[in-house]
């Protein structure tokens, strides 16, 4: 019996976790587990624990298959990552790093660098071959017109990806800074300011109030007079 310790991340983001059933396959040179349920309830920026059972050493492993199922309502998952603790002591990291929507599996290889020599496995020839096509067919491209960059063949951001897509999550995120930064720079008098300034310490103390940090890389877009 080889017993492996594996470690599932969820990212820290809003809307990250899902309630979906998530289970997960270990497949190394050897062979590979049988589908072990992770967990039922995921929340952002948490870790699930589990231990999956097989009846023989998998040898090095190579991916894992992330299989994601919906319960009642659809609700997408952002995974970060996954380590899993082998047997021997050996840590594989696999970075993720991407939404899992709807009944899908996504097939995620273990983070070390390699290069298409390196794929003496089937398995890995396949799988780099599958994720190939699919960037293919995501990323089509058309002619907007005579003399211009070709763009995305597609005639709204929504038909994309999610994990292709600038997400409305990113946007109020960057959108909530930018209020934040405006109201303190309002605040401390920087937006209403109509004279120059006086000296370096004049400036430090208002950007410090707003941003708690040096400003010297400031100083190019705002010269005293």
């Amino acid at each position: 019996m080889a017993v492996y310790k594996v470690t599932v991340a969820t990212g820290d983001m809003v809307e990250a976790g899902t309630n979906n059933s998530i289970s997960i396959t270990l497949v190394g040179s050897y062979g590979e587990s049988r589908q072990t349920t992770v967990s039922f309830l995921f929340l952002p920026g948490k870790e699930r624990s589990l231990s999956v059972r097989c009846g023989q050493d998998l040898g090095p492993l190579v991916l894992i298959r992330l299989h994601k199922w919906r319960l009642f309502l659809e609700d997408a998952w952002f995974c970060k990552d996954v380590r899993v603790t082998a047997p021997n002591g050996t840590l594989y990291r696999f970075p993720c790093y991407q939404w899992l929507e709807g009944v899908t599996t996504v097939e995620v290889r273990e983070g070390s660098g390699k290069k298409l020599v390196d794929d003496k496995l089937q398995i890995l020839k396949e799988h780099r071959h599958r994720e190939l096509a699919a960037r293919q067919e995501a990323y089509r491209w058309k002619s907007f017109a005579q003399g211009w960059p070709h763009c995305l063949n597609v005639d709204s951001i929504f038909e994309l990806d999610s994990n292709i897509q600038f997400s409305r999550i990113r946007a109020n995120n960057f959108t909530g800074f930018l209020i934040f930064q405006g109201a303190s720079h309002f605040l401390s008098g920087f937006l209403l300011r109509r004279t120059s300034w006086n000296s370096l310490d004049e400036m430090r103390t208002v950007f410090s109030r707003t941003q708690g940090r040096d400003i010297g890389g400031c100083l190019m877009c705002c010269p005293l007079s």
